[in-house]
């Protein structure tokens, strides 16, 4: 269950390497992160290619968004863009 008060990013172009533990590990550095959601295929049991984090702290949101979008997150660089849909 998402937080409706929170601040969440959709998060793109995950490797499927990439789990949940991977990607909160980072973004653990701001330290209002809340959740972290890696969408699995539950055939291959591996990434999709994308994920939602969300942030208790807009200051927080803003600079995840800001230092880590082009980042890269396992073996490539992700895509941050604000997230739009309910989960």
């Amino acid at each position: 269950e998402w937080n409706a008060k929170h601040f969440r990013l959709f998060v793109g172009n995950l490797g499927p390497d990439v789990s949940d533990s991977v990607l909160e590990a980072a973004f653990a550095k701001y330290s209002s992160l809340a959740k972290v959601k890696v969408i699995m295929d539950h055939r291959t049991k591996t990434s999709k290619g994308y994920g939602f984090i969300a942030f208790e702290q807009a200051e927080d949101y803003l600079k995840a968004f800001k230092e880590m979008n082009g980042k890269y997150v396992g073996a490539r660089p992700v895509t941050l863009k604000r997230a739009t849909s309910e989960l």
